[in-house]
């Protein structure tokens, strides 16, 4: 109802199903569930990273470091970070990287990303979201994919990092990985840096961070039912 009584105030017109808001730049709303088409169209339409290139790739480091980083905080990005034991050993790794490879941890009726998109650097897609009445289309782009194995220590890892394109709500970078650490453990991690990317979610981005601290739970609880699968 916020979006919709926000959107109203605003001098919008609507192509199709798609608001395009002149005061926001640009915002990919939905009537109904977006279709791969336009998914596309909303590609097209996003051109690159909406954040400092400088930033490109920080998710790779470790959390701490991320939440120490004097540069990002002053830049006025968020860290969010969560990390939960899943399980432990190589079958479960395996099947928790398969899951992180079909997008089971988007598996909501309200969220999701079309499981076809290929998990490889430079890969464009959309995480499609239903928090509100309309649908969003939310661009972003696959900024590394990072896959480690030690056969000798019996460890390894595989995570991927999305940047956020023009038309998203936010301006950052998210990393969700999988891990077998040395005591035969296996963690899923969901690790982030972000700041309002328009108006909408400057107004409303309390909400926003708080339901990025309830996605993180909700996708760990969609990475178990894979594994318990």
């Amino acid at each position: 109802m916020f979006v919709l009584l926000f959107l109203n105030s605003l001098n919008s017109s609507v192509k199709g199903e798609v608001f395009v808001c002149k005061s926001l730049k640009m915002v990919f709303l939905l009537w109904s569930r977006p279709s791969p088409q336009k998914q596309k169209a909303c590609l097209e339409k996003s051109g690159g990273i909406n954040y400092d290139s400088k930033y490109k790739g920080f998710t790779t480091k470790p959390a701490s470091q991320l939440k120490e980083d004097k540069e990002l905080s002053e830049a006025g990005f968020f860290i969010n970070h969560a990390r939960i034991l899943v399980g432990s050993g190589l079958d479960t790794y395996e099947k928790g990287k398969v899951a992180l490879e079909n997008w089971r941890h988007f598996a909501f009726d309200w969220a999701f990303v079309d499981p076809t998109t290929p998990i490889r650097k430079g890969v464009k897609f959309c995480v499609c979201t239903k928090t509100f009445l309309p649908w969003t289309m939310m661009p972003l782009e696959v900024v590394y994919v990072d896959e480690k194995k030690n056969a000798n220590k019996a460890i390894a890892s595989f995570g991927f990092g999305s940047g956020t394109l023009h038309g998203h709500l936010l301006a950052g970078e998210e990393r969700f990985s999988i891990e077998l650490d040395e005591n035969d453990q296996v963690w899923y991690e969901v690790l982030s840096f972000s700041k309002p990317g328009n108006i909408l979610s400057v107004l409303g981005y309390p909400y926003v961070q708080s339901m990025q601290k309830r996605f993180a739970h909700l996708s760990t609880n969609a990475v178990l039912k894979h594994l318990s699968a």
